[in-house]
């Protein structure tokens, strides 16, 4: 997925344009999957800090490169199934975004009323661009229950949020200054160590301290409150996009007909629909279940309906709160 990632975007941006924040475990890996991607284009977290800082350590290296770049911030994990569309719409907002001040962000038309997203509030349209509309953003509201998902999906007016960011680094970097000042501060102190012998180090020291917060938190919803002049717009991206966030989105990329059971190995149902079955070593027999998913690994056995799958994070939560860090 990482290489489609990468992939998908040529001829638009090609791979020595393109810049991967990742951590140090996995740094060396991407190195290798992302081969036409300069190495040094593969920025490595010494810890985890969230996405307003991720996006922050690459907006230091490509205003140090480029200067007042256009960036494009695109998650790894996400499934496209119409690329071609997709960099269309890409393109329409990578233009949007080379203004001063505008802050684009892709919504997903929601298919169904899912409690695992945030979403996008849409006003009217804004501007235009390679024929596609984009549409000025009232506020993101974050994962709602079921009976407000309902409400959102029928009114027609709001978009999921898959995280997918376009602005100018300038107009990033004045939105952090506004709203998380001291991180601002750090990163600023930390770019003009880019290029030399003392980066390493400093990238040790300061990046830890930084606000541990979400992009959507940090930035995207204080910009669109009444009381900020910020320019936001989401444009409307129906691609065949999946997440693949969740065990539930994985059956549901794979499944081609309501009901089918899909199973990563053999397996032998019997009055059984809808369930997603991992256990790529051992026969999975079910009998009589329905909307199940079942994850068979060396040392852990995940059982759960489909409709709660979003609430492995509750396990994963529980394990790190326990130690079981051999678990996650």
């Amino acid at each position: 997925m990482l290489r489609e990632t990468a992939s998908r975007l040529e001829p638009l941006i090609p791979a020595k344009n393109i810049w991967v924040v990742t951590n140090s475990e996995q740094a060396a890996g991407v190195r290798r999957e992302l081969r036409k991607v300069p190495a040094n284009h593969v920025l490595a977290e010494p810890v985890g800090r969230n996405t307003a800082a991720a996006i922050g350590l690459a907006a230091i290296h490509l205003q140090k490169e480029y200067g007042d770049a256009v960036m494009a911030v695109l998650p790894s994990d996400h499934y496209i199934g119409n690329p071609e569309k997709y960099r269309g719409i890409v393109q329409a907002a990578l233009e949007i975004a080379s203004e001063p001040g505008n802050l684009v962000v892709l919504g997903i038309p929601p298919v169904h009323p899912e409690t695992g997203f945030g979403y996008i509030e849409r006003g009217e349209i804004s501007t235009r661009s390679h024929g596609i509309d984009a549409y000025e953003v009232r506020r993101f509201t974050e994962k709602p229950a079921l009976e407000v998902a309902k409400e959102y999906v029928s009114s027609g007016k709001y978009f999921w949020n898959a995280g997918m960011f376009f602005w100018r680094v300038s107009t990033f970097l004045e939105n952090l200054e506004r709203f998380l000042p001291a991180t601002h501060r750090a990163l600023l102190s930390l770019g003009k160590k880019i290029g030399t012998s003392r980066y390493a180090a400093a990238l040790k020291r300061i990046y830890p301290r930084l606000e541990n917060i979400s992009i959507d938190y940090a930035i995207m919803e204080r910009a669109t409150r009444p009381e900020s002049k910020s320019r936001v717009s989401v444009i409307p991206a129906e691609t065949g996009w999946s997440d693949i966030g969740s065990w539930s989105a994985v059956y549901e990329l794979l499944a081609k007909n309501r009901g089918d059971n899909i199973s990563a190995g053999p397996s032998f149902t019997l009055d059984s629909a809808g369930n997603y079955f991992w256990s790529p070593k051992k026969l999975v027999a079910a009998i009589g279940i329905r909307d199940l998913i079942v994850v068979e690994t060396d040392d852990a056995l995940l059982l759960c309906p489909r409709d709660r799958a979003q609430d492995v994070g509750k396990i994963v939560k529980w394990l790190e709160e326990n130690r079981r860090n051999k678990l996650l």
